[in-house]
């Protein structure tokens, strides 16, 4: 005797609303991924230089949506705890990520100063010329 939810094709995976449940869990999968991606990337692209501190803000801002569409779905369809753990982790990551943007923009001079000078360095005395010329162009509050 067939339950009310068989389609009639004999085969227990095909249940509409097993697909249903899969194509959803499938899909916050890649949302997923794709919110740990832009956590990385965004991470690894401000390391790179200050000059791409735009492309940091662009992945930093992605990462802040995704991982908050990803939390909302973790929360309502009821995805693993790792997922959930994950999510909270990296969104805690971006955040910190906004205040090292804004920082940056605040003194993105110094920082570009700072960079190219650590750049040509060639000893460790250079090194530290470099990181004594930044102290002195902050400002004197923050000395």
């Amino acid at each position: 005797m067939n339950s009310p939810t068989d389609s009639g094709s004999g085969q227990p995976g095909r249940h509409p609303r097993g697909q249903a449940v899969q194509e959803s869990t499938r899909l916050t999968h890649t949302l997923f991924r794709l919110f740990i991606v832009a956590v990385l990337g965004s991470f690894f692209v401000f390391q790179l230089d200050v000059s791409y501190l735009w492309l940091t803000a662009l992945l930093t801002a992605a990462a802040i949506v995704l991982g908050i569409v990803v939390l909302i779905r973790a929360a309502k369809y009821k995805e693993s705890r790792l997922v959930l753990f994950g999510t909270i982790s990296g969104l805690v990551v971006s955040a910190v990520m906004l205040l090292v943007i804004l920082a940056s923009t605040l003194f993105f001079n110094q920082i570009r100063d700072y960079q190219q000078c650590v750049r040509h360095a060639l000893t460790q005395q250079a090194t530290s010329e470099c990181r004594t010329q930044l102290e002195n162009s902050m400002p004197t509050q923050l000395r």
